[in-house]
């Protein structure tokens, strides 16, 4: 393995190559709002990761299908809270608080991480039993005076050959001696997709694919979507099609439980569109013991967030650390986070579905 130490100063507004490594390419470049970016390719596709902000997936597309929520951002701005940039494939929520804040909290909206500062990047090249990669890594140090004290290492690898790719997390509690809160969870936004249908390990059952009941401050409720939310909770098999005539602004949220797994813990999801090729999820449910899905279809945004995996639930530190879902982590600890994530075309896309049945 090789490793490429970045610098802020390589970047420009003219996108440079900076690394290839076989079939695969990095290149370098800076948004007008300032913000860096590195292009990770392969034959397939390509994904565009924020190296310094917090490592967020901006954009991912691959075999001609752009895999991103619809948003009014056309570019990512360098900002403290994610709301002031919400139009990326993917980021990490979390780590010391999750979700959306309740009436007590007085956490941001998705934690600290998803627009940190990060300390350090680089790029690693690199080969193993899966072929080549090449990997995006990066280092932020959390310190607050009686506080936490973390490291995170966020990475996102990508294949030859492959609309597969990996978005990871590795987070140390640095304290001397005491622990730490945390919640994880892997926020990611596929482009909501008229028609397509999700495929689950788990039936679309009340118990099973449990529809939120509880109204987010930040959702303005309706006779409609009350009633909406009534009828899902009473049969969810209504989300199974994703439909925008549906209902689905505002929001819809829905808890997964009991999902299916492999011999390894893995549990595998779908969004398979009309045309036959699918958005994908695959990940450990040790690692992530919660599952939520989130669509929107609303004007300005659209989002089918089918699977996002964490480790709680997105109702704030209050309600899920009385719900015992707010994990501790001791000192000198360290938590690990795999999701594998992408684009099927319709051969593995057929794959994939006969693995999901079983």
């Amino acid at each position: 393995m090789t490793t490429f130490h970045l610098s802020r100063a390589a970047f420009d507004e003219v996108e440079r190559p900076a690394v290839e490594h076989g079939s695969l390419k990095a290149g370098l470049f800076r948004y007008p709002t300032g913000v860096e970016a590195i292009r990770l390719e392969n034959a397939r596709g390509a994904l565009i990761v924020l190296p310094y902000l917090g490592q967020m997936i901006w954009q991912a597309a691959f075999d001609g299908v752009d895999l991103t929520m619809k948003s009014i951002f056309k570019a990512p701005r360098r900002v403290p809270t994610i709301g002031e940039t919400y139009g990326c494939f993917a980021f990490h929520s979390g780590l010391l608080r999750n979700g959306v804040p309740g009436p007590t909290d007085t956490h941001p909206s998705h934690g600290e991480m998803p627009c940190a500062a990060m300390d350090w990047a680089g790029i690693e090249t690199g080969s193993d039993a899966r072929g080549d990669y090449l990997r995006v890594v990066g280092r932020y140090e959390y310190a607050m005076g009686f506080g936490s004290h973390y490291e995170a290492r966020p990475s996102v690898t990508l294949r030859a050959g492959s609309a597969r790719f990996d978005m990871a997390m590795e987070v140390t509690n640095l304290s001397a001696g005491d622990p730490m809160d945390l919640m994880y969870m892997c926020h990611v936004n596929y482009a909501f997709s008229e028609g397509a249908e999700i495929l689950q390990q788990a039936p679309f059952t009340p118990d099973r694919t449990v529809t939120r009941s509880a109204v987010p401050a930040h959702v303005r409720p309706n006779p409609d979507y009350l009633a909406r939310v009534a009828a899902l909770a009473a049969d969810p098999a209504g989300s199974r099609i994703v439909r925008r005539a549906d209902g689905y602004d505002p929001e819809q949220v829905f808890y997964l439980r009991g999902l299916g797994t492999d011999a390894a813990g893995d549990t595998r999801l779908m969004m398979r569109r009309p045309e036959g090729d699918a958005f994908f999820a695959r990940y450990n449910t040790t690692d992530f013991p919660k599952t939520v899905r989130w669509i929107l279809a609303g004007h300005d945004q659209q989002v089918a967030a089918f699977a996002l995996p964490s480790t709680c639930e997105p109702e704030g530190y209050t309600a899920e650390k009385q719900k015992g879902n707010v994990r501790s982590l001791a000192a000198g600890e360290t938590a690990r986070f795999t999701v594998e994530l992408g684009h099927l075309d319709a051969e593995e896309c057929r794959r994939e579905t006969q693995h999901i049945a079983g």
